[in-house]
């Protein structure tokens, strides 16, 4: 029976490029992989194919012979090689390595490599969240708080090993290797022991308190610290405080996620703090000095300059967050906003009329005076 012709083999045609052959032949063979078709002979068949198919035409030499001779331009090499890893110049040594990188894309870790791990991995306890709302003050003091998270922790009645016994039983099917060999084409493709799933021993009287799990659920209470100068999301991992592993299996971590409460008072950008501070139109005019509430609970004092206009910054150094992992500090920022008076008495509004009669507004509103020329100018050239 004739053999097909390894581009068809492949779906692709004689002038595809090299990154087309290698894709093509990955989609083939993740589908007719014997690993996801067990028992199936005529999957595994097909797999040899396009793995021959594959080993000629990503070679540029085997494929130039192949496109000018066609498989009579490797007869004779198949012949030498006596069948066994026979083939296109032999499926030897060399043919494994040159597919190992198409393996380890489509597999994980191939051959050998994929031993590292091996029982330790296997039920590994999962990863656990816990939400935490902090205040601004806590963020910038640092705190130690006392949490409650619910988790899984190791079985006391068993110490975590799932067996009601005092010793556990070597597997039988690995032979307490936690990983077996099969055959699978031209590979031997190693994996993860079905009966003991990786760990080597095997339970044969399960504990009747976690049912042979090695572990139970309930609430764990831990004490936390949080340090000075965290930001809205940081993230703080506790190791080995997630969910405990099956089995006596390694346990996960606890990851903490921060988010800050918005404060009454003051905004927070990065290390500097932000706050408006109502003041006084006299206050504003004359100028004064004022007290300000910190993040640290003092007060600190500002002097107004006369002629303080609103949304005028005041930059207190060091006055701003801590930072976290250092000792420096950002600044603070005192925004004016100046109050217009209202509820007037009758006296208070004679005041400022008297005051407005007698002002020259070149001189005490001079903003004022600059727009509103500009206005009558503006009038003046629309009228012409």
């Amino acid at each position: 029976m004739a053999k097909e012709d390894y581009y068809a083999t492949l779906g692709i045609g004689r002038d595809a490029a090299a990154e087309d052959i290698k894709k093509s032949y990955r989609k083939l063979a993740m589908k007719f992989h014997p690993d996801k078709n067990p028992g199936n002979k005529q999957a595994e068949k097909k797999f040899q194919s396009l793995s021959e198919a594959y080993e000629v035409l990503n070679d540029d030499q085997k494929r130039a012979a192949y496109d000018r001779f066609g498989h009579a331009a490797f007869e004779h090499a198949a012949a030498g090689a006596g069948g066994a890893g026979g083939g296109p110049g032999g499926f030897g040594g060399g043919f494994a390595s040159g597919f190992a990188d198409i393996f380890d894309e489509m597999f994980g870790d191939f051959g050998d490599h994929r031993a590292q791990g091996g029982a330790g991995a296997a039920g590994k306890g999962a990863d656990l969240r816990f939400n935490m709302e902090i205040s601004l003050e806590e963020a910038f003091e640092g705190k130690q708080a006392d949490i409650r998270v619910p988790s899984s922790v190791a079985c006391s009645d068993c110490k975590g090993t799932g067996s009601a016994a005092a010793a556990l039983t070597t597997c039988g099917t690995c032979g307490g290797h936690g990983r077996v060999r099969a055959q699978s084409g031209f590979f031997t493709v190693e994996r993860t022991c079905p009966a003991c799933a990786g760990r080597g021993e095997v339970i044969k009287d399960p504990c009747g308190t976690c049912g042979g799990q090695g572990r139970i659920n309930k609430e764990k209470k831990l004490s936390i610290n949080i340090p000075e100068g965290v930001e809205d999301g940081t993230r703080i991992r506790l190791a080995a405080e997630g969910e405990a592993g099956l089995r006596g299996a390694a346990p996960g971590d606890l990851y903490i996620f921060l988010s800050i409460k918005a404060h009454r008072l003051f905004q927070r950008d990065g290390a500097d703090i932000h706050c408006r501070v109502p003041i006084s139109m006299t206050t504003a005019t004359l100028g004064g000095i004022i007290e300000v509430p910190t993040v640290e609970g003092k007060l600190a004092r500002v002097t107004l300059p006369p002629g303080t206009p609103t949304g005028h910054q005041f930059r207190l150094k060091n006055k701003g967050m801590t930072i976290l992992r250092s000792s420096a500090r950002g600044d603070m920022f005192v925004q004016a906003m100046v109050e217009t008076p209202v509820n007037l008495t009758a006296r208070q509004k004679e005041l400022l009329k008297e005051f407005d009669s007698e002002s020259a507004t070149e001189t005490h509103s001079p903003q004022a005076h600059g727009f509103f020329g500009k206005v009558r100018e503006l009038w003046e050239d629309l009228k012409e």
